[in-house]
């Protein structure tokens, strides 16, 4: 065993002590040591009951033989950090936790791991680390949300935060707006839409490194918590097969992975998420590969906020299993691949139909024929820009509109909120990418506000930050390169013409290629917004989003 480098022989007297010390008996040292990551905080609604998820795989570790050892990882609340510095503290967090848990594991020994993340860039971090450690692991996230109830209608986080543009508008009032408040997060877990969090804990059970329900049993439901003792007592079995992460994220299980991400209509981050975690693997995934899988995959599930239905439902409907035969059934997956339950996918999902054809849309009758996210290039977006299609009005498909620019997300606010933007508009805001936020922060607030005031049908929002999973209508994220290298966004002038083509994956600015030349030669570097701290280190080191914003000396 791994483990036994701190627990066999002689020279190893000394960490036995150690292990006495932690109250460990001779007995749990015989057995395969399993390090739970943990992710539980009192500052995350989707971690709080996370404890209550570790306590569950360590009883399974132990029931199967195991030595289970728990040690934390950490987690930013996307939604507490919205709209302010905090959330210039979410991304770089990926990198953080990637980077810790591969210190814990490698220092200790460990013979497998049990991840518990739940929320949005816990999921990707650990899943970075998992494919970096590569001793056996598995998956067990906290789970989904459930839905809010205002109006006899189902609501969600999305929800709030338009409202707050609805009051900015007049068309909503405070009172109106506190009910929300009191009634749009009703429980713990993972925010209820397909969220990045949630697109991520479903693209975890479908690339094989969770069992069935991680992505969707809600937090709340006795089912995770059976859940996570199986996870432990699975993880007994993958040390004993060794089969490791490795084994499992191949170039085959990404690709199904980009697949279900376009069935699924998944957040945008996912397209940062899955090539930073393929890079860890030792897989290439570039855009130009997603653009080919959502030409052929059709989106099968509008979520909020794309439509009305919610993780609850896509739970009862049949889950990722459900949605991965139904694409079964055109052959667009790899199913021949080992997975966590030391079952092929094949067999994982055999019998896992579709309960309900208005939660997840039978690929005979898809709310579209291609996937839910699109890669745009243009002019504008020589590398790319990202746009989730499944969440665009269709009037908001082809859009020609005069640029309204922003150095920062706080203008744009500002502007939105003040009535200071027009119909037909569309708002860029630049030097909000990885290198220029730092930190690449998500325009929730903005995109909502516009969706709140009513412009989402008539405005779009472009920049080289990202959007929440939450965020819906014509934004288009991920710009790269980024304004802060002088790439085409940082030379966009008030009123120049930008053309949007979603169908056409393009994105172009109708100003001469010699203007914009021109315009290069004069444009200069900005000063850094942080000179310190770990912001500085991370934006000395961090590609573009088109990479995944992976870390790179």
């Amino acid at each position: 065993m791994k483990s036994d480098s701190v627990k066999k022989g002689v020279s190893t007297a000394p960490h036995r002590s150690l292990f006495n010390a932690l109250g460990y008996t001779e007995e749990e040292r015989q057995r395969p040591m399993i390090g739970i990551v943990c992710s539980y905080n009192e500052i995350v609604p989707g971690h709080m009951n996370l404890d209550k998820i570790a306590q569950a795989v360590k009883l399974g570790v132990a029931m199967a033989g195991g030595m289970p050892v728990m040690f934390p990882a950490i987690a930013v609340c996307d939604g507490i950090a919205m709209g302010h510095v905090g959330m210039k503290y979410s991304l770089v967090t990926r990198d953080l936790i990637a980077d810790s848990t591969e210190c814990m594991a490698k220092a200790h020994g460990f013979d497998g791991l049990v991840m518990i993340p739940n929320c949005d860039k816990n999921v990707p971090g650990l899943l970075m680390a998992a494919a970096r450690v590569n001793v056996p692991t598995i998956f067990v996230s906290g789970g989904p949300m459930l839905a809010g109830h205002i109006d006899g209608r189902k609501r969600s986080l999305s929800s709030i935060f338009e409202a707050v543009g609805s009051v900015a508008a007049g068309t909503m009032t405070e009172d109106k707006l506190r009910e929300y408040e009191e009634k749009v997060c009703p429980t713990c877990g993972s925010c209820s839409g397909m969220y990045t969090a949630n697109s991520m804990n479903c693209l975890t059970e479908a690339i094989g490194m969770g069992l069935q329900g991680n992505g969707t049993i809600p937090a709340v439901y006795s089912a995770r918590i059976r859940l996570a003792k199986h996870a432990g007592m699975k993880i007994m079995e993958l040390v004993e097969k060794n089969i490791r992460p490795r084994d499992i994220m191949t170039k085959e299980a990404f690709m199904n992975a980009l697949t279900m991400d376009m069935a699924l209509g998944c957040s945008t981050n996912t397209m940062l998420h899955l090539p930073a975690i393929a890079h860890e693997a030792g897989v290439e995934i570039n855009m130009e590969i997603a653009n080919e899988v959502s030409d052929r995959t059709p989106n099968l599930c509008h979520l909020a906020p794309a439509g009305p239905t919610y993780m609850e439902d896509l739970n009862e409907a049949g889950g990722i299993y459900a949605v991965m035969n139904e694409l079964d059934k055109k052959g667009l997956l790899n199913l021949d691949l080992i997975t966590v339950s030391g079952k092929t996918m094949r067999e994982n999902i055999q019998g896992c139909v579709n309960l309900d054809p208005e939660v997840i849309r039978p690929i005979e009758n898809p709310y579209m024929p291609n996937g839910g996210i699109a890669v745009l290039k243009g002019n504008l977006a020589p590398d790319t820009g990202i746009v989730k299609r499944s969440a665009v009005l269709p009037e908001m498909m082809v859009h020609e509109g005069p640029a309204r620019v922003f150095d920062c997300e706080e203008d744009a606010i500002a502007a939105i909120t003040g009535g200071k933007i027009n119909k037909g508009d569309v708002v860029v805001i630049r030097y909000e990418g990885p290198k220029g936020g730092p930190g690449m922060r998500e325009m929730l607030n903005p995109t909502s506000a516009i969706a709140g005031m009513g412009l989402d049908s008539t405005v779009a929002l472009i920049t080289d930050g990202r959007f929440s999973g939450a965020s819906r209508g014509a934004s288009i994220g991920h710009v790269s390169p980024e304004a802060a290298v002088g790439g085409p966004i940082a030379l966009v002038e008030e009123g120049d013409i930008i053309s949007i083509d979603i169908p056409a994956n393009k994105l172009n600015v109708k100003v001469s290629d010699e203007e914009l030349a021109a315009r290069k030669a004069k444009w200069q570097p900005r000063e850094p917004r942080v000179k310190d701290g770990y912001l500085h280190r991370y934006a000395s080191l961090v590609t573009s989003g088109n990479r995944g914003a992976v870390l790179e000396i």
